[in-house]
């Protein structure tokens, strides 16, 4: 057993590491489309983790048999994530990682290629991501500090659509722009 897994084990590399290489590019454009969603129905929130930090969670109101989550002040926005407390199937839609949203620039899905990643900063709460060119691209903010579940208000130019295949809506959002934008130190 052993000898055979030494014989197979140079294969097992080599297949990972295609694998990774695969996975950190972007998809291909046209295989997925990207549609318009009701945005009044979403809030982009940056959720507190307990070892610290904080992530994104994307909330969805789908039906209005019951509230999902409720907005509170500004500068920033708290958001109480009411679908923790109660049965939220049909009701709610909750996305709280790649497997649930992505970044698409114009018709080229990202993927893992470009992470989503929430920064708590000295004034502020950011969303943000490493373009492909390796530059920081901020596309949501909150516009203050809190420790609680905070929403992130998205920059001009950034939208939220949902990926279609054909006709068929599927249960994962991009977080969209046309074009990736430009640093002014970049320019």
């Amino acid at each position: 057993m052993l000898s055979a897994f030494r014989r197979l084990a140079p294969a097992l590399v080599g297949l990972a590491s295609a694998t990774t290489a695969l996975l950190s590019q972007p998809a291909q454009a046209g295989l997925f489309d990207a549609k318009e969603v009701e945005t009044t129905q979403f809030v982009l929130v940056a959720a507190p983790i307990p070892s610290g930090g904080a992530q994104l969670n994307i909330y969805e109101q789908k039906k209005d048999t019951r509230p999902c989550f409720s907005r509170e002040g500004n500068a920033p926005t708290t958001v109480k994530p009411l679908l923790a407390t109660f049965d939220f199937t049909g009701i709610c839609g909750r996305y709280m990682d790649s497997n649930g949203y992505s970044v698409r620039i114009g018709e080229i899905d990202y993927g893992s290629a470009m992470r989503l990643r929430v920064e708590i900063l000295e004034e502020d709460i950011v969303l943000m991501s490493t373009g492909p060119n390796g530059g920081e691209v901020v596309m949501a903010r909150a516009g203050g500090i809190d420790d609680g579940y905070v929403e992130l208000k998205l920059e001009p130019g950034w939208s939220l659509k949902r990926r279609h295949y054909g006709e068929r809506a599927l249960g994962h959002l991009y977080v969209h722009n046309e074009s990736l934008p430009i640093r002014r130190d970049q320019e």
